[in-house]
């Protein structure tokens, strides 16, 4: 394991060994450096990333009060990002690697007792007008929240709705297209095909497929640089800008309990299987400074309860039920943020034995240089029916280059 990652360390260096001379990088968070081959056929921007996390957490005592803390210091994310073309611009490519514990785990025999490195590997082929076909391993067209970057976020991390309900990442196909209904009125579709079981499965396909549908309406047109996907309103938009849209996932026969996320389901005969549904409704919008966020998930199966082959039950169940999650933030003047989120948890208490959750997040971010260099901070509170009650503290430090 120490020579591969020798290897692939020294396979890394090459390029800045090759550019060691060039004076003329480009500007901070544009990336390390751009290749261009020769004869133009091909380009390569390469970049990284790390997020480093500070976290404290209390939970409610016996006297009614805040006690047992705890603290935790970690290198959130660390990732090395790879895009541009392949002898065509038609053709672009992304492959994304997460190098941090929280990126590598998840090792199972289903990935070959081998760490995850590979986050994204995808081909994107534009072969006719605005349709554009990716295949690869990406992030599936799920919830708004998921599909922004986690370096684009207008709070530490993602929410409680994200982490419950998320279909994250899969290897298959996807579809997309985009055309007008008006000289403003945007509307995109994308439909993919994947296998179901989330990224780095190396097992083949267990259970049958998953099938995800999404359609997004920008009714006053796009978002500057792509804001409908980034937190926070830092291009100050001068005029309205609106995203509604919505995602609907089928994974036919799953074996996870959160669809393609979650733990596998096991039963006397090998793995327990059910088709699992799940419903996003989002929206973004911005507007001189103003953003709001907001997401409702809803997850169903055929049938949530795990059974072996004569009927007894397992013990594992589908994490069935409704999430919602209302963000809203405004940045004021020299790029400082103040943010709130509300996140409720509604899942199914007679099948997954949760109780109702519902967290209240303050969140305040110094943007330095827009999302490439950031503090963000901010302070949640979480309720839940069955009385434990929690209060959680983090910072944290985000730099791209």
């Amino acid at each position: 394991m120490k020579i591969n990652l020798l290897a692939f360390w020294l396979l890394l260096s090459i390029p800045f060994i090759s550019i060691s001379q060039e004076t003329n990088a480009p500007a901070f968070g544009k990336g390390l450096f751009n290749l261009v081959g020769k004869d133009s056929t091909w380009t390569m921007k390469v970049a990284t990333r790390m997020q480093i996390l500070a976290i404290a957490n209390w939970d409610e005592g016996s006297n009614g009060g805040l006690g047992n803390p705890e603290q935790n210091f970690l290198v959130r994310r660390a990732r090395l990002k790879f895009d541009g073309f392949a002898y065509s611009p038609k053709l672009q490519y992304k492959l994304e690697l997460g190098l941090s514990n929280r990126d590598l785990s998840g090792g199972s025999q289903f990935t070959s007792n081998t760490p995850r490195y590979i986050l994204d590997a995808v081909i994107k082929w534009n072969f006719h007008e605005n349709f554009v076909l990716w295949f690869g391993q990406t992030k599936l067209p799920g919830n708004i929240e998921r599909v922004i970057s986690s370096g684009d976020l207008q709070q530490v991390d993602r929410s409680l709705l994200n982490s419950r309900f998320t279909i994250d990442r899969d290897m298959g196909f996807q579809l997309r297209h985009h055309f007008n209904l008006s000289d403003k009125f945007l509307v995109r579709e994308i439909f993919a095909v994947s296998q179901g079981e989330g990224r780095n499965i190396t097992t083949g396909n267990l259970g049958g497929h998953q099938y995800t549908s999404r359609l997004e309406l920008l009714p006053f047109g796009k978002f500057l640089s792509k804001g409908d996907y980034k937190g926070s309103d830092l291009k100050r938009e001068e005029k309205p800008k609106l995203m509604l849209a919505a995602s609907y996932d089928i994974n036919q026969n799953a074996v996870k309990n959160r669809s393609n996320q979650g733990s596998y389901m096991m039963n006397d005969i090998g793995f327990y299987e059910t088709t699992i549904n799940t419903l996003f409704v989002d929206a973004m919008f911005k507007y001189n400074g103003f953003s709001f966020m907001g997401e409702y998930a809803h997850r169903s199966a055929k049938d949530a309860l795990a059974k072996n082959s004569d009927g007894t039950l397992t013990g594992d169940v589908v994490q069935v039920g409704n999430g919602l999650n209302l963000q809203t933030g405004y940045l004021l003047n020299h790029n400082w943020e103040v943010s709130g989120r509300y996140t409720n948890i509604n899942l199914d208490e007679e099948i997954t034995g949760r109780n109702l959750q519902t967290q209240y997040t303050l969140g305040l971010s110094k943007y330095i240089v827009g999302h490439k260099l950031k503090v963000q901070t901010d302070l949640s509170y979480l309720s839940e029916d069955s009385g434990l009650d929690g209060l959680m503290y983090r910072l944290q430090l985000d730099i791209h280059f």
